[in-house]
């Protein structure tokens, strides 16, 4: 009898925004199968006896190959084991969740999803910074600034034109290109942008700039952080809650 993949979200980083359904899984799985960017902590919450495998991704490095993921879930599922596939954030927003249940339900192996606090609402939550704002922001989207070239990444101009605010995940290796790119687009070079590095966690730090200005800071950030863009990052000067250990002198306003 097969055995059962629970693909769960482990939420923006702090390990205290873990799901109660997320906590379950994890105290009953046989083998666990997490991410870079999940927090250690949660992993001695499985019990004793159950496999650990390291499967993180960074751009550059890749400790497990997609192929041998899925094939390890399969292995396992074929061993009647519950298997949990823990990733950072919410699985379903650029966690290739999607990608991994869709290998699953091809092969007739039982998953269920569950979801996570994902870092794109979290982490501008803890800086401060909300997302909607009534007068100034009824609606946001959120992207990837994860792309190789300028060709490849999306038209941010045009969609910041459509909404109030824009996220952006996986965006500091190509924070410079983002930039250009909404300025190429026609966006004010003074629009506010926040970037968070390590958001909700206790080394979390936050930059707060204009787009205009951006550039000459790229140096200083560090992933994994969030960008917002949009001018509710300014309400940022009231609403800032959460005490950085560590905050970016040079940015915060």
């Amino acid at each position: 009898m097969n055995g059962k993949v629970f693909i769960v979200g482990a939420g923006p980083g702090d390990p205290r925004l873990m799901t109660v359904r997320g906590l379950q899984c994890i105290q009953a799985a046989d083998v666990l199968i997490y991410d870079r960017l999940v927090d250690r902590s949660l992993l001695d919450e499985a019990p004793p006896h159950a496999e650990r495998v390291y499967a993180g991704k960074e751009s550059s490095h890749h400790a497990l190959p997609q192929e041998e993921i899925n094939a390890l879930m399969e292995t396992h599922a074929r061993m009647g084991r519950t298997i949990v596939r823990l990733k950072g954030g919410d699985p379903f927003v650029f966690g290739r969740g999607g990608e991994e249940a869709a290998f699953l339900a091809e092969r007739g192996i039982a998953f269920e999803i569950v979801p996570g606090v994902s870092s794109a609402t979290a982490v501008p939550a803890f800086a401060g910074i909300p997302l909607t704002q009534r007068g100034i922001s009824s609606s946001f989207a959120v992207l990837t600034g994860h792309g190789c070239g300028l060709e490849e990444l999306p038209d941010f101009a045009a969609i910041l034109r459509q909404v109030g605010t824009l996220v952006i995940l996986m965006g500091v290796g190509n924070l410079s290109r983002i930039a250009a790119r909404l300025l190429a687009g026609g966006t004010d070079a003074a629009m506010p942008v926040a970037v968070i590095e390590q958001g909700t966690r206790t080394s979390q730090r936050t930059f707060v700039s204009t787009l205009g200005e951006l550039s000459a800071h790229i140096p200083e950030l560090q992933p994994p952080a969030v960008i917002v863009v949009g001018q509710v990052v300014l309400l940022r000067e009231t609403l800032r809650w959460f005490q950085e250990l560590q905050p970016l002198s040079t940015g915060e306003q």
